[in-house]
């Protein structure tokens, strides 16, 4: 567990008047639960709701909710501190030393992506036991383990433990999460370290039938349907750079 992760399970949220505070203690209290929450980053960015679970709470029930009701991809944000001891780099790095040997992975460098500068993608992985680590079951496991090898500090068997490439997505956090970058990624990792639980999450952009992501409205029917708590990404970067940002 990091040691932004510690202060905050053992410091009190502070309880403010401000409607969007409240939202964010809602989506915290959901998250501690075991619940699903549902997040918007921005009109600005990517426009995109994800479903998101701290991945403690892992199920393949979560799984198969992610994969039939929001279509996306079913990703699993890691804290920078964490791929720092695991080994984890930015997949660009490694497409960067491999293009000495294979040069065309350097023209596929993502330089142009029209929301951000750099991606967060990092490794593609299955854990061991798996079987071909792509069913509910086997993503839910997958999950699972990696967030209890952080959390028991078992660095060192990452290695034995998994095996790449696989079919669940890492995602590196960027260092300092919301302070440096504000996608999905940091979003959801500081929310759950807000939470005060092990700061790894799972995440699914949620899509519509139009071929479009899903719309606000749609994803605020479906939240109401499902009980679920909405939060759009300001108000979360906001409530976490003004009571847990260091600095």
């Amino acid at each position: 567990m990091t040691t932004d992760s510690k202060n905050a399970r053992n410091s009190e949220v502070k309880i403010q008047g401000d409607e969007k505070i409240s939202n964010v203690e809602k989506a915290i209290d959901a998250l501690k639960s075991g619940k699903m929450v549902l997040l918007y980053d921005s009109d600005d960015r990517e426009g995109e709701t994800d479903m998101v679970v701290a991945s403690e709470f892992i199920t393949p029930e979560y799984i198969r909710e992610m994969r039939k009701n929001a279509g996306g991809l079913i990703c699993t944000c890691l804290h920078s501190d964490f791929c720092d001891k695991l080994g984890i780099p930015f997949m660009v790095d490694i497409l960067d030393v491999a293009s000495e040997k294979y040069p065309v992975l350097k023209e596929l460098y993502p330089n142009d992506i029209p929301y951000d500068e750099k991606s967060t993608f990092a490794l593609y992985a299955n854990h061991r036991t798996t079987f071909t680590g792509i069913t509910d079951n086997d993503r839910a496991l997958t999950v699972k383990k990696i967030t209890e090898l952080c959390s028991e500090e078992r660095f060192k068997d990452f290695g034995k433990e998994f095996r790449c490439p696989g079919h669940v997505a890492f995602l590196r956090a960027t260092e300092g999460l919301v302070k440096n970058r504000q996608g999905h990624t940091e979003m959801t990792v500081a929310l759950a370290e807000m939470a005060g639980l092990t700061p790894i999450t799972t995440i699914c952009e949620m899509m519509g039938d139009n071929g479009k992501a899903m719309s606000k409205d749609l994803v605020k029917k479906y939240a109401e349907e499902n009980g679920l708590v909405t939060i759009n990404g300001q108000e979360l970067i906001e409530y976490y750079l003004k009571e847990f940002s260091k600095e």
